[in-house]
């Protein structure tokens, strides 16, 4: 077997799991691709370690783009999207991605890494008890520019890390007591356009380092892309449907769980 066959395969798989937690959760799935992903173009060496990381996160936002639209579409048709916030909310994230290369130069990479591990882990802690309180405190959302205000924030350190934005944005949403399954709806919405903004970068810069000849569209791989997204496509609502099911307390373990995976993951890097 050809060394792009199995990477074709390697990516259809990790698309499998990835589509899922994207429909289950609301996220992107940009946390779980990058490492592997990485690891599987450095076990086929299809390009030099210091080229590794930088196609792996472009790749990932790329496949975000169509996962995450996928799984908006499936919880659309669920009602799980609050289509009166929605367009605020992707107001927010859109500003929020496109000032995110400001943002990362504020402060040096290990920091802004520290901080949002931190916070994600006290998110963790928080939710995961939430998921054990049969009585919530009730909390008014913000108005809508105070809202956007919040998203804009939450939307660029996403991009700025590679993600889709839903580990930051369900319980920011969530904790101002919007149903669970409607902020994952939401979530799915508004990866699609921190992804949409953050291929748009890693393409137009990568093109001048990759041709479209070697199978790079910047520095987007699309084989891989491919592979992730033949499969993630159709598992994404899968994981929407599945939402519909699992009770609330589940779904936030999950997502605890989750959180704290990650945070351990940009910690180490």
């Amino acid at each position: 077997m050809s060394e792009l066959v199995l990477l074709v395969v390697y990516c259809a798989v990790l698309g499998c799991g990835v589509g899922f937690l994207a429909g289950l959760l609301g996220i992107g799935g940009g946390l779980v691709i990058v490492p592997i992903l990485s690891a599987i173009l450095l076990h086929l060496a299809i390009l030099p370690p210091e080229q590794v990381v930088i196609v792996a996160i472009a790749t990932s936002l790329a496949s975000i783009l169509f996962t995450s639209t996928s799984s908006a579409l499936a919880h659309h048709k669920n009602g799980n999207v609050p289509w009166d916030l929605a367009p605020w909310i992707m107001t927010g994230v859109a500003l929020g991605a496109l000032f995110s290369g400001f943002m990362a130069a504020l402060l040096p990479e290990q920091v802004v890494r520290i901080i949002f591990a931190v916070s994600v882990v006290l998110i963790a802690i928080k939710m995961f008890l939430s998921s054990k309180n049969n009585e919530p405190t009730e909390r008014t959302l913000p108005n809508k520019g105070v809202l956007t205000t919040l998203t804009t924030i939450t939307g660029g350190l996403s991009a700025m890390i590679g993600i889709g934005g839903g580990a930051l944005l369900v319980p920011l949403l969530t904790f101002f007591s919007l149903d669970m399954k409607k902020a994952i709806g939401c979530a799915s919405a508004c990866g699609i356009v921190i992804a949409l903004f953050g291929s748009i970068g890693y393409i137009s810069s990568g093109s001048a380092y990759f041709a479209i000849k070697d199978g790079f569209a910047g520095f987007v791989y699309l084989p891989a892309l491919f592979g992730i997204v033949c499969t993630s496509w159709f598992t994404a609502p899968l994981g929407a449907k599945a939402t519909n099911h699992l009770p609330v307390p589940t779904i936030k373990k999950i997502f605890s769980a989750l959180l704290l995976i990650m945070a351990v993951n940009m910690v180490l890097g």
